[in-house]
């Protein structure tokens, strides 16, 4: 058995609230003892700073790491997700295994580098460029556990169900052929995903209905029953276009659909739910489900702004995801989602109750949203969690001179660079002094593979 590990923790955000000196043990990756307070102890290494539990990516393409940044030309009509979509199957119609581990690997580098520690990866792209499946139907997920492996980032890999291309079983498009299965086929390989994690201690398997309008109800049903006790995330309400579709289809928006026919409920999670009336955005709040909300790319794409501030003060739960991976910073999600909400209503602290630090608002209800949307034992510094943590830098002009739930704000609002210092997962040390110990190893895999696939 491995020996216990301990840190002292210089100042520390716990469940309880902020304390000093907190020694914390933890064996095989869990933690075992947290104690306030603690003073000096023998062998612990002590972290200087102030540290956080380890936040949570609830929505990942990794993949799309590699065409970040290709989509920004104006292609002189209304440009939207619609024409970006064509832009992403171009992309993707070039990429083979090795390449989609290389992309994925920095994307996960990154993520750790800016404070992520789990991932929640919404996997789509599973066969080969014709369509045809790998000679293992789960290849694709072996490289996507490759690459979070080598990242060392905590993994909920959620296989991502699609057969269709709009509602009613629209017949699928060219681009899409890399991503489609029929029922059996996708329970192979959801079979096939689960041998592919045992290797990584701590994974979750999900399930991923990926969208209303990439299958029908019975496919829906059929992918929900596979899902056994994990997490089931499913794209709604990202686009207009997308909620006048479903309203032709059935004569109700996409949440609301979702809410009316299945059993909403804790395992679920609401990719997006932008576009929601005050009804569904209450409802979706009561279900206890999770509204998984990406605010760099929901901006990126023109999606729109969701009705946040109504969700939450309803109770809803809510965590962050990257998304498409066009930009990877923990803080910058968190900032992008409050000034969303300002903007939209033209007032300020919208996601904080009077007196409340926006900051410490946001990182409590995101950590405990992407805790739930995870699977993962994961987002506190707590006995029973993974050891999971990030380390600021309080001599960073943007958290000097600050105390408590005021550093949250300064890192979130103020900092221009990231003080992000160091991050361990699962008692791993990954980064230090801001720079993942796998990075140049990434970055040069990263850059052969575009290489290749941009030539």
């Amino acid at each position: 058995m491995p020996a216990m590990q301990q840190l002292v923790l210089e100042r520390a955000l716990l469940p309880e609230g902020w304390a000093e000196d907190v020694l914390v043990r933890f064996q095989d990756g869990v933690i075992t003892e947290v104690a306030p307070r603690a003073g000096p102890a023998g062998g612990a290494r002590r972290q200087r700073g102030v540290t956080l539990p380890g936040q949570i990516n609830l929505h990942s393409h990794a993949f799309q790491r590699g065409m970040a940044g290709l989509a920004e030309r104006a292609a002189g009509g209304e440009d939207s997700f619609w024409t970006w979509r064509e832009v992403m199957y171009r992309f993707l119609d070039r990429l083979d295994p090795e390449d989609v581990e290389a992309i994925a690997a920095l994307a996960y580098v990154e993520m750790v580098e800016a404070g992520f520690t789990t991932c929640v990866e919404f996997h789509y792209l599973h066969h080969a460029p014709s369509g045809t499946p790998y000679a293992d139907i789960a290849e694709m997920a072996v490289r996507i556990a490759a690459a979070a492996d080598m990242a060392g980032i905590g993994l909920t890999l959620l296989p991502v169900y699609y057969r269709w291309s709009n509602f009613a079983g629209a017949a699928p498009v060219p681009g899409q052929r890399r991503f489609l299965n029929d029922p059996d086929r996708f329970a192979r390989l959801l079979e096939a995903s689960a041998q592919a994690l045992e290797p990584l201690p701590g994974t979750v398997l999900g399930v991923a209905p990926h969208s209303l309008r990439a299958m029908t109800p019975a496919d829906l049903s059929h992918a929900v029953g596979l899902a056994t006790d994990g997490p089931i995330h499913i794209h709604a309400a990202e686009q207009e276009r997308e909620v006048i579709d479903c309203l032709a289809w059935s004569g109700r928006r996409p949440v609301e659909w979702l809410l009316d026919e299945m059993d909403i409920g804790p395992r679920w999670c609401i990719v997006h739910a932008t576009h929601m009336t005050e009804d569904e955005t209450r409802r979706l709040a009561e279900s206890g489900a999770v509204a998984g909300l990406c605010p760099i790319t929901e901006a990126n794409l023109g999606d729109g702004i969701g009705p946040t501030t109504l969700y939450s003060r309803a109770g809803g739960r809510f965590g962050i995801g990257t998304d498409s991976n066009i930009r990877i910073n923990a803080a910058g999600e968190l900032c992008a989602l409050e000034y969303s909400q300002r903007l939209a209503e033209r007032r300020r602290n919208r996601l904080g109750e009077p007196g409340e630090s926006v900051g410490r608002a946001l990182i409590d209800a995101t950590l405990a949203g992407g805790r739930q949307a995870s699977g993962r034992v994961v987002g506190a510094i707590a006995p029973g969690c993974r050891a999971d943590f990030l380390a600021l830098d309080d001599t960073h002009p943007a958290l000097d001179c600050r105390e408590g739930d005021a550093v949250l704000d300064g890192w979130i609002f103020a900092a221009a660079d990231s003080p992000v210092r160091d991050v361990w997962v699962s008692g791993v040390h990954v980064v230090r002094d801001g720079r993942h110990v796998a990075r140049d190893v990434a970055v040069s895999g990263f850059k052969a593979a575009l290489r290749r696939v941009l030539a």
